[in-house]
């Protein structure tokens, strides 16, 4: 059954994407004719939409259950997956369920069954276990990132949850990985297998800069002077470094998010949402920010602790140079130390410390209402711009969730848009509207 062009290209419109990379049109195909498929390509390249595409186009309109089950390695990757089918705008239900939220406020979303769930191992194993849902009519299951999941200890719950799904007749797995092992609980019989190994990458430029000292801080900061006001992500080892580095950014007044493990979810989401609303250009994280990320083009990433292995490196380096888009990794590195050797660049980037330009500063707003409120993106506009007296380039991104919204509004309108508007009514709700 293959996809109607024009429905198909509607999407992509919705997406704002002109056309599918030869990577997403070969998977398409392999997915529409194979019941066992396995996708490599590296992070960036599009794997989500490759993947979405003939799954969405085969389901059953008719169906009030649950039919497609996506299996993530982070909460994040799951909250990604989640909006993009949103935006694409197919008509049909989607959840993402993960720990760190309450149990009750997933049932809640899944009284009524959603045509695609998406979750990670841990949580949906627990719904199996409570039997939350059917499952007897999930026919096709989807492990995103699978070889994440096994190396964060997820194997047991796949496990359980593989021996959940009796009516299978199609599996895809995912990975940015191209040394990978399948594991055989997955029950995989001669897959197809799509490799892509260059896809999107051939645009990144690998760059050292020699730090005089062993801490490389105050490098750190003159590397970030030179590169002036571009989004990047700088990737420490240890939580402990991204802390460090933190105090350093804070000290020289240089605005920026953290992002690590041991950070509440709702601290991470926002971490992340202030990122793509530009209120940080910059953020300091360990390596759980190296894949799954719905965040937007990076220009640079930089390396302040050297990673352990070849495939933390590459897959740091995955978020820069995505898709058809250049990017450079620095790898900050004390004149004394060795690098690793799947480090092989040998470019010397001579860095020139400058002050930072100025730029449109922005704050995030947080709003009380939501989709569940019959609230749109449109509603959140009108008040911004026709109560609060904004100009159209001082309405920053606007993010709808279920029962909250964001806006970014510039740093010095802020404190009186939230006096002003602040208890104002969206559609029949009165919103409270303060700075996060």
């Amino acid at each position: 059954m293959s996809q109607n062009p024009k429905e198909q290209q509607e999407i992509l419109d919705k997406l704002g994407i002109e056309q599918l990379n030869p990577m997403q049109i070969e998977a398409q195909e392999a997915i529409n004719s194979n019941p066992n498929v396995v996708l490599i390509s590296p992070t960036g390249t599009g794997k989500t939409l490759a993947f979405l595409l003939p799954i969405i186009n085969n389901l059953d309109r008719k169906s009030h259950a649950v039919q497609v089950l996506i299996l993530v390695p982070s909460r994040e990757l799951a909250i990604q997956i989640d909006q993009v089918i949103r935006e694409m705008g197919a008509g049909f239900k989607t959840n993402a369920v993960y720990g760190g939220r309450a149990f009750s406020k997933d049932k809640l979303e899944l009284l009524h069954n959603p045509a695609i769930l998406i979750g990670t191992p841990g949580r949906i194993a627990a719904h199996f276990r409570r039997a939350t849902f059917l499952t007897n009519q999930i026919e096709t299951l989807i492990i995103d990132e699978f070889d994440k999941s096994l190396e964060i200890g997820f194997e047991p719950e796949m496990k359980e949850i593989l021996l959940g799904l009796t009516n299978l007749k199609k599996r895809i797995l995912t990975s940015a990985t191209q040394e990978i092992e399948i594991p055989k609980f997955v029950g995989l019989e001669k897959p197809t297998l799509i490799r892509f190994a260059n896809e999107g990458s051939s645009k990144l430029k690998i760059k050292i800069i020699i730090s005089p000292t062993n801490s490389k801080l105050e490098t750190l900061v003159e590397t970030l002077h030179f590169l002036g006001n571009q989004p990047g992500i700088i990737f420490c080892n240890y939580k402990d470094s991204v802390q460090r580095v933190s105090d350093l950014l804070s000290k020289n007044k240089i605005q920026h998010g953290c992002f690590h493990g041991d950070m509440e979810q709702k601290d991470r989401e926002r971490v992340l949402l202030k990122f793509r609303n530009g209120t940080h250009q910059v953020i300091v994280a360990t390596d759980l920010a190296a894949r799954g990320l719905d965040i937007p083009e990076l220009k640079f990433i930089i390396h302040f602790e050297l990673p352990f292995k070849s495939q933390e490196f590459t897959h740091r380096n995955g978020r820069t140079a995505r898709m058809k888009s250049d990017g450079t990794a620095y790898v900050l590195r004390w004149e004394r130390e060795e690098l690793p050797d799947f480090i092989s660049s040998s470019e010397i980037e001579n860095i020139t410390s400058k002050p930072i330009k100025e730029i449109l500063k922005w704050q995030t707003l947080f709003i009380s209402g939501g989709r569940k409120d019959k609230i749109s993106k449109g509603d959140i506009a009108g008040l911004f711009l026709k109560q609060g007296n904004l100009k159209i380039d001082e309405l920053g991104i606007i993010e709808l969730k279920l029962d909250c919204a964001f806006v970014a509004v510039p740093t010095e309108k802020a404190d009186k848009l939230i006096k002003e508007l602040n208890n104002s009514k969206l559609k029949r709700k009165k919103v409270r509207i303060t700075l996060i």
